[in-house]
């Protein structure tokens, strides 16, 4: 993982445990279209954790490393658009013609259509 990634996502913002990985899996939220799947999970924190996934079945490790560098490049350009408060895991479709610039419009727009089925939490305890 290089440098860079490090200094703009400190280890609370990425996913690092297998276990965060598996509640995000077996979570109801997931989307996907032709370029990327994204499972979530609402994380009850201030911030949004990202991790990838990027499966043997891409290729060798070239291919798999430069997946996962346009994934992270995806992250830092839309970080700032997406909601706070979720576990995200990104898994890139197996196409070879996936560029940043499809990454770039897949995370925004699938992330929005996850949080608007996420169920509404009570506003105030004990309501209801």
């Amino acid at each position: 993982m290089d440098q860079s990634f490090r200094q703009d996502f400190p280890s609370g913002c990425r996913l690092r445990d297998s276990r965060d990985f598996e509640r995000a899996y077996g979570s109801a939220l997931r989307a996907c279209d032709a370029h990327l799947l994204i499972f979530a999970r609402p994380n009850g924190m201030q911030q949004t954790r990202f991790g990838l996934s990027v499966s043997r079945k891409h290729g060798g490790a070239v291919r798999r490393n430069r997946k996962k560098r346009l994934l992270r490049e995806a992250v830092r350009a839309c970080r700032g658009c997406l909601p706070s408060g979720l576990d995200l895991v990104l898994v890139p479709r197996q196409r070879p013609d996936s560029t940043l610039q499809d990454f770039c419009a897949s995370l925004p727009a699938l992330v929005r259509r996850m949080v608007r089925r996420i169920p509404a939490r009570d506003e105030v305890p004990g309501s209801g």
